[in-house]
């Protein structure tokens, strides 16, 4: 794979996620896996992670927003993590969960409450 959006896609990745766990994720992939990890890579994070218009930082509460509203706990977890690394604070994380609490239903938000906080202790354990 050798285009410059998806050059751009991975440099992306690993500024939110962290070089480690992309690269192992690419690692990991085989012949089954490969073109949808080359895809995630290019599309979300090379065209859209990639448009400036939103920084960082808007578009991970935005993710954290939509992944609790869809109930993808393992999304979640990864996204709370890189909204820390963007420089979103637990605050704003709190914040935009209780906003997904009221238009997507208490149940998921409450769900999410315990991913994100689950996430952000593992982040803090590795960061701070």
């Amino acid at each position: 794979m050798s285009n410059e959006l998806f050059e751009k896609g991975f440099t992306n990745r690993k500024a939110v996620l962290g070089a480690a766990h992309v690269e192992k994720s690419w690692a990991a992939a085989d012949d089954f896996n490969k073109p949808m990890q080359a895809l995630v890579t290019e599309y979300c994070w090379g065209a859209i992670w990639g448009d400036e218009t939103l920084p960082f930082k808007t578009r991970s509460l935005l993710n954290i927003g939509m992944l609790t509203a869809m109930s993808q706990h393992h999304e979640l977890s990864v996204h709370v993590k890189g909204a820390l690394t963007n420089g979103v604070t637990k605050e704003e994380i709190r914040a935009a969960l209780m906003q997904a609490a009221i238009y997507a239903g208490v149940p998921l938000a409450l769900a999410a409450f315990r991913i994100a906080g689950d996430a952000i202790k593992a982040w803090e354990a590795e960061n701070l």
